[in-house]
């Protein structure tokens, strides 16, 4: 029988396909049977597919794995994970990987269909909901972001498929981009959204602390530790953690991060009773995280498991159509704040924000819009060339200096523009407070020792 549903029944016993195949023949449906997963994962990917039921143990790529790579591919497609009843726990690591849902061996192949009507059914009924929603393309703004270019449009595309998808997420981009405001958007369109929401810096604690932090401890664990202390990812369980700069953690930190997201279980510092956790976890870095996994500088198997769905921000400079709606929004937000009769910029001024760069991206342009209403004297704003140009500084670089000096000047300039003020200098420079505070901070510590 040949239909528009195709379902794919993977298992490397022999029998069991061929029993699939048997009680399928008088289904509405095509069923593809593959004892290979590699195989049955390049049939999705060219064919398509409706329905995945999968096992959990095969040769070359585990169920697990094969979940992982369907959800690169298709972030909506149900999968059904079969199981031993010795490997239960991995079935639940199924679910929160984004599994349909699971069925224990040995199974009734009439459960198992009935199983399978459900779930098509489920997944129609999706569908047809997601299709009764507003089109992203006739908003601009969605999840308390703004922009209606083709990126930001991709962008609430996998938000919104992601809605009803217990999975870790990767969001990758340059500073000021904006990555911690699509964690929140994540989290707070997800089904989930009663849940708590946990944010942590991971660049700006040591290892201690952050262990501290993450997984908590125990009472006379350290020194200071007078009562227990629950860690963020028990206080997160149940909703999500937001771990952002996570290329900033140590090796060490790295591969206990990695049992938490694997096991979803921790062990409180100083303890030795595990306790489970059920967290989806969020992460974010500005750095080229694939090229540090290639160096050695971060652990492979961590990605992967936080690299369940990936997402890249799109830098301003790539969103030419979206920086007038974004000046606009800012423009009534700090007007509204500062209790400012401002009503925009001029014509003049306009040309020349959308033309330029932004390389401190969204951070820098909020600052901007805020600084120049902070300072207003009348309904129309106008900048300066001159600001435009505050980055390529005259003389900065006359003598040729190095990088590490070069880098030093420009920072200490923009400091010294923005007042002294620390939070709008790393705005301006697209850096976090943290890291500007360490550089500060090792610039002080090598005049104090010469």
């Amino acid at each position: 029988m040949t239909t528009d549903l195709r379902v794919h029944f993977i298992d490397d016993d022999p029998t069991a396909g061929d029993l699939f195949r048997r009680f399928s023949r008088d289904k509405p449906y095509d069923i593809c049977i593959f004892r290979d997963p590699l195989a049955a994962l390049d049939d999705i990917r060219a064919n398509g597919s409706q329905l995945v039921i999968t096992d959990l143990s095969m040769p070359g790529m585990s169920g697990l794995e094969l979940l992982e790579a369907v959800r690169q591919t298709d972030l909506e497609l149900p999968v059904i994970m079969i199981t031993g009843f010795s490997t239960e726990d991995n079935a639940i690591k199924a679910l929160r990987l984004g599994a349909m849902d699971f069925i224990k061996k040995p199974f009734d192949m009439d459960d198992l269909f009935v199983q399978i009507d459900n779930t098509l059914k489920q997944a129609e009924e999706r569908k047809i909901e997601k299709s009764k929603r507003p089109r992203m393309e006739d908003q601009q703004n969605q999840f308390g972001m703004i922009g209606q270019s083709e990126p930001i449009k991709k962008l609430f595309d996998i938000i919104d498929k992601i809605s009803d998808i217990r999975c870790n997420v990767i969001i990758e981009g340059e500073s000021g981009t904006g990555k911690e405001l699509v964690a929140h958007a994540i989290h707070n369109h997800s089904i989930f959204s009663d849940q708590p929401f946990i944010v942590i810096d991971c660049g700006s604690l040591t290892d201690t602390l952050l262990e501290s932090e993450l997984f908590g401890h125990e009472k006379g664990a350290f020194t200071g530790a007078n009562q227990n202390k629950p860690g963020l990812l028990e206080v997160a369980s149940g909703g999500s953690i937001f771990l952002d700069e996570i290329c900033n953690i140590s090796d060490a930190m790295q591969m206990k991060l990695m049992r938490a997201v694997q096991a979803q279980q921790i062990t409180r510092v100083g303890g030795i009773t595990p306790i489970d956790i059920d967290v989806r976890f969020i992460a974010a870095t500005n750095r080229n995280i694939e090229e540090m996994i290639e160096a050695g500088q971060f652990r492979h198997d961590l990605y992967h498991r936080l690299n369940v769905v990936s997402i890249e921000m799109p830098p301003l400079r790539e969103r030419k159509h979206d920086i007038e709606l974004l000046i606009k929004h800012f423009v009534r937000e700090f007007a509204l704040r500062y209790q400012r009769d401002v009503d925009g910029f001029d014509d003049d001024s306009m040309l020349r924000l959308k033309n330029y760069t932004w390389p401190g991206n969204i951070r820098e342009l909020r600052n901007m819009v805020e600084r120049n209403i902070a300072l207003a004297d009348g309904p129309v704003m106008h900048v300066d060339q001159d600001l435009m140009n505050a980055r390529t500084e005259e003389g900065i670089d006359s003598d040729a200096p190095t990088l590490e000096v070069l880098e030093k000047r420009y920072i200490m300039k923009i400091l010294e523009r923005c007042g002294g003020s620390r939070e709008q200098t790393a705005s301006i420079l697209g850096i976090n407070k943290s890291t500007l505070w360490r550089k500060l901070q090792s610039w002080q510590n090598k005049t104090e020792t010469q």
